[in-house]
């Protein structure tokens, strides 16, 4: 079968690529988001895992985080320092910046904003097949994002519970 009658033969370059992730970026922004036009980037089987929160999302929810961070900091920024690409992975250092002025759903309530900036270190790995993305996964610095929120963990209670 030709690449023609069958695109997700197509081979996609590193350009491509990169051009593909930077695309899924700058619909994640908070001055131009859009979580329909991010998810539509990706495969019909497609995945987006928020690794170390231990979340994965498919399907209709493949937008759901970038919706998220859209609301808990709407001027949501991802500064892009290496960006390494190849025809079916893109790796990209970077830092995610904002400001804590949306609310923040917890186990037990919900935390309002405080209007505290962030610079959260990340690593990401975007899988892409047949010029779409096949698989995102997500390395957030969630210790980072919570001590620069002004949430610190309960080492007392943990070891209180032991």
């Amino acid at each position: 079968m030709s690449t023609a009658t069958n695109p997700a033969a197509a081979s996609t370059t590193p350009a491509d690529a990169e051009a593909l992730v930077r695309r899924a970026y700058y619909l994640a922004e908070g001055a131009t988001l859009d979580a329909d036009a991010f998810a539509a980037l990706f495969t019909d089987d497609g995945i987006f895992r928020n690794v170390v929160g231990q979340e994965s999302y498919e399907g209709d929810h493949l937008g759901d985080l970038v919706t998220f961070m859209g609301t808990l900091a709407p001027d949501v920024h991802r500064e892009l320092h290496r960006v390494t690409a190849t025809e079916d992975l893109v790796t990209v250092e970077l830092t995610i910046e904002g400001t804590f002025a949306g609310p923040f759903p917890t186990p037990v309530g919900i935390l309002e904003p405080t209007g505290a900036k962030f610079a959260i270190p990340t690593a990401d790995f975007w899988h892409i097949e047949g010029g779409k993305i096949k698989e995102f996964n997500c390395y957030l610095g969630v210790s980072v994002m919570l001590a620069q929120m002004g949430i610190m963990p309960d080492f007392a209670s943990a070891v209180a519970g032991q």
